[in-house]
């Protein structure tokens, strides 16, 4: 139902100004997610996935710029009750700071990078707590205490005076949750929010940032690359290549049945517990191409095992749906089905 949709991303394009001329980094991406609903974003470095949530939030960089649309329908808190068009929203106006942080939140790859050395995690965290829900110190500062210790920060009232170097990587995840999570937004976007941590840590974070959705009842839209991630935590998976989604499935769904040939390869590269000890991982060929002067077809095909050469070279596939909640963009699915239609008769 169009109700249940927090957010919903229309042919969205972000071009991006460079020397060579206008590289267009994400080419007409649409995406719903729904409230309660985690959304894995998946692909390849260089595919799209960070710039196409930062978009959502309007935070590029100059030389980026979006058209489409991105409606935010999670403004119910607010005095604004009707669906938001974020993209006609001015980049540093007062509706969309009102957005980012309140209603909107992100966690971002790199923690360390995240927070300002001049200044106390708890000073920076309780910057959002002032600036979203209330104006009082005292509050706010209990507010952020009361968060800290939520995400697992140990000895909160000591570490909210502590500085970012004080902090080991898990514990400025943590802290970095803590921020995203503190004003309890309609929508959490979590950019890679586990690559720099150990697998014991990583697990952690997972489990909390689960916890957390559960009890705030918020959407997440987790991006990431690693599919033993997005098995554990996403309900629905949209693969994105070359700035297009090109598969979209519930994550049963694509880890049972997997469609597109990138998909595919993407899942036969992950090791399967309990398979040969000798097993070789598969690997796709090539690197994802730059999507400035892009040749007519399919942007998969020089590195697809599976191309048509005179359909796929010559002509992009739009996204379709092979069953009710799987949409793919390929060629060689079409046939596909078309054989299985030829045979019926």
């Amino acid at each position: 139902m169009e109700n249940d949709v927090l957010l919903k991303i229309e042919d969205l394009h972000v071009d991006i100004k460079t020397d060579e001329g206008i590289l267009t980094a994400v080419r007409g991406v649409n995406l719903n997610i729904k409230r309660g609903e985690t959304v894995g974003l998946v692909g390849e470095s260089g595919c799209g996935k960070s710039l196409t949530s930062k978009a959502i939030l309007g935070i590029n960089t100059a030389n980026c710029s979006a058209s489409g649309k991105i409606i935010f329908n999670g403004m119910t808190h607010s005095e604004q009750n009707e669906p938001l068009d974020l993209l006609k929203l001015k980049q540093n106006g007062k509706e969309i700071r009102a957005v980012r942080g309140r209603r909107i939140s992100m966690i971002f790859q790199e923690p360390m990078a995240a927070f300002s050395p001049l200044y106390t995690i708890g000073h920076q965290i309780n910057e959002c707590t002032l600036l979203h829900s209330t104006k009082d110190k005292v509050e706010a500062k209990k507010q952020t205490i009361e968060m800290m210790k939520k995400v697992g920060i140990a000895n909160a009232e000591k570490r909210y005076d502590q500085y970012p170097h004080e902090f080991s990587g898990g514990m400025l995840q943590r802290a970095l949750i803590a921020m995203a999570l503190v004003c309890k937004p309609d929508l959490l976007i979590a950019d890679e929010p586990t690559t720099a941590l150990d697998v014991t840590i990583q697990a952690q974070i997972l489990e909390l940032m689960k916890s957390l959705q559960k009890e705030i009842g918020m959407s997440i839209l987790f991006i990431t690359h690693d599919l033993g991630i997005v098995a554990k935590v996403c309900d629905t998976v949209a693969v994105m290549y070359l700035g297009k989604i090109v598969e979209k499935a519930p994550v049963h769904e694509i880890f049972k049945n997997p469609k597109h040939p990138y998909t595919q390869g993407l899942i036969g590269s992950v090791h399967k517990i309990g398979g040969p000890k000798h097993e070789k991982l598969f690997s796709i060929e090539g690197t994802v191409p730059v999507a400035l002067n892009l040749p007519a077809g399919c942007g998969f095909y020089d590195r697809c095992t599976k191309c048509i050469k005179g359909k796929c070279n010559v002509e992009e596939p739009e996204l379709r749906n092979i069953s009710e909640n799987h949409i793919v963009s390929c060629w060689n699915e079409e046939a596909a089905k078309s054989n299985n239609a030829e045979d019926a008769k």
